[in-house]
C-alpha cells in the first residue's frame, strides 16, 4: 500500500508542475536516496566499479549521482504518461535506424524487440506504439496488485499490450506468428530458472535467454533498441542491426550464439551509458555461489 500511495502522489504532482520543475523536485529527492540509502549507494558503486575498474572513485561517484538522478527523471516520465501525445514525441524524441524495425517485420516472423535497464525503456516502447507499431512488452508483475494494476494501465492506455513474465511464452509466439513485436529485457533474469550463468563484462552473470529462445523458435529476428536521455532532456531511440537465428547449426549451438551477440550489443550500451543503466542490486556471482 505504501508503495501505490507513493506512486499516485508522484504521479499527481508529476501532471500539476511544470516538467522542468518535476524534474528538478525528482532530482532533489534522489539525492536523498543516495544520501540515506547504504545498500542502493554501495551496490551500484560495486557494480560501476566491477564495469570501470581503470576510473578513480571520484569518477566511479559521479557516474553514480547521475545513475540516482536519472532513474528519478525516468520515473516523472512514467508518471506523466497521461499527457504524451504524437507531438511530444515529435518535438522530443529522435529516431535512428527505425527501418531495422521494418526489415524484421517484412520477414513475416514478427520480430523480439531487446532492451534493457538503460536510459527510458518504457519510453522506447511508448515512441514504437505512438507509431503504429504493434507492439507487447512482457513485464515483471509486481508483488503488490494495486501497483501491478498502477503500472500496467499506464503502458496499455499508451497503446502497449503487456504480457505477464510468468507463463508468458505462449502469448509471445501468438504475438510473433502475428507478426507483431515483442519487447522483453535482456539484462536481468527475475524467474532465476529461466536464464544461463553467462560472460557479462568480463564477470559471470545470471542473464535471461528469453529473446534468444523465442526468437530461435519462431525464426523471428531481434533488434536491440534503447532510449537515451541527451543533456538538454530530450531523447533519442536508437535501433542497431538485427540479429538473425543462424540458418544451420543445433538448436543449443545457436541459442549460445545468439546470447553471446545480445550480451555484446548491451555490453556496449553499460559502457558507452553508464549514468543511465539503473540496476540497484548487486549484479554478478561470485565464485562458487549457487544460482
Amino acid at each position: 500500500m505504501f508503495f501505490y500511495l507513493l506512486y499516485r502522489t508522484g504521479q499527481f504532482i508529476a501532471l500539476r508542475l511544470p516538467l522542468k520543475a518535476v524534474y528538478g523536485l525528482a532530482v532533489f529527492i534522489s539525492d536523498l536516496h543516495l544520501l540515506f540509502s547504504g545498500a542502493d549507494r554501495k551496490a551500484v558503486a560495486m557494480n560501476l566499479t566491477a564495469v570501470f575498474p581503470e576510473k578513480s572513485r571520484r569518477e566511479i561517484r559521479r557516474i553514480r549521482k547521475m545513475v540516482f538522478r536519472n532513474f528519478a527523471k525516468y520515473l516523472v516520465d512514467f508518471f506523466r504518461y497521461a499527457v504524451l501525445d504524437r507531438n511530444f514525441i515529435e518535438k522530443n524524441i529522435s529516431v535512428r535506424n527505425i527501418n531495422y524495425v521494418d526489415e524484421a517485420l517484412e520477414r513475416g516472423k514478427g520480430g523480439v524487440l531487446l532492451a534493457a535497464h538503460i536510459g527510458n525503456w518504457e519510453l522506447g516502447g511508448v515512441t514504437l506504439a505512438a507509431l503504429r507499431y504493434p507492439l507487447s512488452a512482457v513485464a515483471l508483475p509486481h508483488k503488490n496488485a494495486k501497483v501491478n494494476r498502477f503500472f500496467d494501465e499506464k503502458r496499455e492506455t499508451m497503446g502497449i499490450k503487456v504480457i505477464p513474465l510468468y507463463n508468458s511464452l505462449r502469448k509471445c509466439f501468438r504475438v510473433l506468428r502475428g507478426n507483431g513485436l515483442v519487447a522483453l529485457l535482456g539484462d536481468r533474469e527475475f524467474t532465476r530458472n529461466g536464464g544461463a550463468v553467462t560472460d557479462f563484462l568480463g564477470k559471470k552473470a545470471l542473464l535471461p535467454q528469453g529473446p534468444a529462445f523465442l526468437a530461435l523458435k519462431a525464426g523471428a529476428a531481434i533488434v536491440p533498441g534503447c532510449m537515451i536521455r541527451g543533456e538538454d532532456d530530450r531523447f533519442t531511440l536508437m535501433f542497431e542491426k538485427p540479429i538473425y537465428p543462424p540458418a544451420a547449426g543445433s538448436f543449443e549451438d545457436n541459442l549460445r550464439l545468439m546470447q553471446y551477440e545480445i550480451n555484446r550489443v548491451i555490453e556496449r550500451w553499460v559502457r558507452r551509458f553508464p549514468e543511465q543503466w539503473y540496476f540497484f542490486k548487486k549484479y554478478w556471482i561470485d565464485e562458487g555461489e549457487n544460482t
